[in-house]
């Protein structure tokens, strides 16, 4: 994959962002000039490290369609007016990396009657990303209402569309008849469970691609009136009326301009935990940029108004002026990186918060970076962490061995390989361990391949296993789920970005793993169904988060295909080809891609799956959720007198 042939010559630090993301996407053809306008009326600001404004490379990430809502209603509004219509929208196609897709006629999706209404016998079914407080991405047979033995009889039941998405990655959360789920515009809906008809809309500021998590209530509470918490790509944490779709508050976590949130926020006894992540690992990659000053983190907010009640930063200093500067002499930073990119876990029993954190973005990487700590739930001291492994201090100018690379980088090996999923904590009651003994397992996956395990008392090692090769985009990525006694680990090792990381045979696949001794209990190797034209759009590597159920394991793969295992043995139960286009209930046709971040999840007999993922000019687009269920036998025909 080339990743250096997409270049803007007027303006050539964005060139360098931008072309690394977008890998072969050719400039498209115009006769407006958007270089132009950009470095005339946008760059001195977004190019400069101006605080409180984001680098330019962060509009990838956001997307044509957000940039234009900016520049007519939103915040660069004034900035907007005095340019044309044409030109805010090719401005915003230019940054935003692809074409903004022509409106077409929808049908009216709005519920009428019964699917608008709020079933308080339905509580939340799920506690956020990991399903449960623990992570363990399982769901119990009553919730599931879906045994394995009728798994293979899945079919599709309906097909939702994302207007103008290219990616689908918002996991779903469900409660009160409901289905609330996020999207690339910022448009979060309360879909009826049933017909998927839309209740009501909100439309928060920018992308939406953390599961919607829903404040618990008691069944049969007619008081009730549930909050909705996201995150967007912005940086700000939501509230949102679960009933009506108000906006009730919304709150920036952190004051960096490269701040985003990608991992879900967790709601636990009336709090909101919100997991900070940045993008200026890829702001780096210009040579002008004033590498670094981020530090990743978690902000505990009170969930009835959003008051910040405090703030840990993974890295625990303050960054501090560096002896390097800039090729014009800017200063830079250190230390800085550690984002949390994941869905924190919660430990009742201890009073504890368990986050993964990623790579450094200067060097010497920071102790607490490519690590599990643990948090005290109620003043965010860290109370240990152990690092999974050291010296891995990266960013996006390591690509280009530009001046923001990080010197000090440790072996060759080491190249952005965050501890990715939520840590797992499983009770050792359930593995099969001596319960007087009262050791709790906490299990973690990285992006290096690894899974390891840690005692939640101490963050001490208790067994290491690398099941993967490794890279930029897994190894173990998104996800992993359990039973209580195997652990289920779904495994990339993708040529996503490739370097010479790289090394070995890629194994991409399920892995099966016994919870207290890491012995492999099966694999079941992805089976390889993408042609040379498709690559590297198409891969099999699984990096979605894995979901089980009594019996079976549902993932799904860069290659759009939606797989139920055997939990005893890796056999394939089912699948389904989601890379196809789709008739969806607008009458406007929707299409599935890759199966990225956020994975399946099961209840009331029903699978849901989102399907589309282009990241960074490469993976396969798709914008559509999928509703999946077991078709009720026919009733028999009654005889006639």
């Amino acid at each position: 994959m080339n990743i250096y042939n997409w270049s803007l010559p007027t303006r050539q630090s964005l060139a360098i962002s931008v072309g690394i993301l977008m890998a072969s996407m050719p400039a498209p053809a115009r006769t407006i000039d958007t270089a132009r306008i950009y470095a005339e009326r946008c760059a001195g600001c977004h190019e400069s490290g101006m605080p409180k404004t984001p680098h330019s490379i962060t509009f990838l990430l956001l997307g044509p369609k957000t940039i234009l809502d900016a520049l007519t209603t939103g915040p660069m509004k004034v900035q907007g007016a005095a340019l044309s219509n044409d030109e805010r929208r090719a401005l915003a196609e230019f940054l935003g990396g692809h074409a903004l897709e022509p409106s077409a006629p929808m049908r009216d999706m709005n519920c009428i009657g019964g699917a608008n209404t709020f079933d308080v016998t339905r509580p939340p079914v799920f506690e956020g990303w990991g399903l449960t407080l623990s992570s363990t991405r399982f769901v119990p047979a009553k919730t599931a209402q879906l045994a394995a033995a009728d798994v293979p009889r899945l079919s599709l039941d309906w097909a939702f569309p994302f207007p103008g998405a290219t990616r689908a990655r918002s996991q779903p959360g469900i409660a009160a008849g409901a289905i609330y789920v996020g999207s690339q515009d910022g448009t979060v809906y309360a879909l009826d469970f049933d017909t998927g008809c839309v209740r009501w809309r909100f439309v928060a500021d920018a992308e939406v691609r953390t599961a919607i998590v829903i404040e618990p209530w008691t069944a049969g509470d007619t008081t009730v009136h549930p909050r909705l918490f996201f995150g967007d790509l912005s940086g700000q944490a939501y509230a949102v009326d679960a009933r009506t779709g108000k906006l009730l508050w919304k709150r920036r976590v952190d004051t960096h301009p490269a701040l985003t949130i990608t991992g879900s926020p967790r709601y636990y006894n009336g709090r909101l935990y919100v997991p900070m992540s940045s993008t200026e690992f890829a702001s780096a990659a210009d040579p002008e940029y004033p590498c670094c000053s981020f530090r990743g983190g978690v902000s505990a907010l009170d969930a009835t108004d959003g008051t910040p009640l405090w703030t840990s930063y993974s890295i625990t200093q303050s960054p501090q002026p560096a002896t390097e500067r800039t090729p014009s002499g800017k200063q830079r930073f250190h230390p800085a990186g550690a984002p949390v990119w994941t869905s924190p876990t919660i430990d009742v029993r201890r009073g504890r918060l368990y986050v993964g954190t990623g790579e450094s973005y200067t060097s010497p990487a920071a102790s607490t970076s490519d690590a599990v700590l643990a948090l005290d739930l109620k003043t965010g001291a860290i109370l240990w962490h152990y690092q999974s492994l050291a010296r891995d201090a990266w960013t996006l100018a390591c690509v280009l061995k530009g001046p923001n690379c990080p010197r000090d980088r440790g072996s060759d090996l080491s190249l952005d390989l965050d501890v990715s999923t939520p840590p797992v904590l499983i009770d050792s009651a359930t593995a099969g361990a001596n319960a007087s003994a009262r050791q709790d397992i906490l299990i973690a996956g990285q992006k290096s391949g690894h899974v390891f395990a840690l005692n939640p008392d101490s963050g001490e090692l208790l067994w290491r296993r690398k099941v993967g090769r490794g890279g930029y985009a897994g190894g173990i990525h998104w996800g992993m789920a359990t039973d209580g006694q195997t652990l289920f680990a779904p495994n990339a090792d993708t040529d996503f970005f490739p370097t010479d990381v790289q090394r070995g045979t890629a194994t991409p696949g399920l892995f099966a793993l016994d919870v207290l001794s890491g012995e492999t209990k099966w694999f079941a190797p992805a089976r390889d169904v993408c042609s040379p034209s498709t690559r590297p759009a198409c891969d099999p590597g699984i990096s979605a988060a894995a979901t089980a159920i009594p019996g079976a394991v549902f993932t799904g793969g860069f290659d759009g295909r939606l797989l139920a295992y055997a939990a005893s043995s890796g056999q394939v139960l089912w699948e389904f080809d989601t890379n196809r286009e789709f008739a969806s209930l607008s009458g406007v046709p929707a299409h599935g891609g890759s199966i990225g971040s956020g994975g399946p999840v099961v209840a009331y007999g029903a699978l849901l799956v989102n399907s589309g993922y282009l990241m960074g000019g490469v993976r396969m687009p798709g914008n559509v959720l999928l509703k999946f269920k077991v078709p009720r036998a026919p009733e028999p025909a009654r005889e006639t007198p």
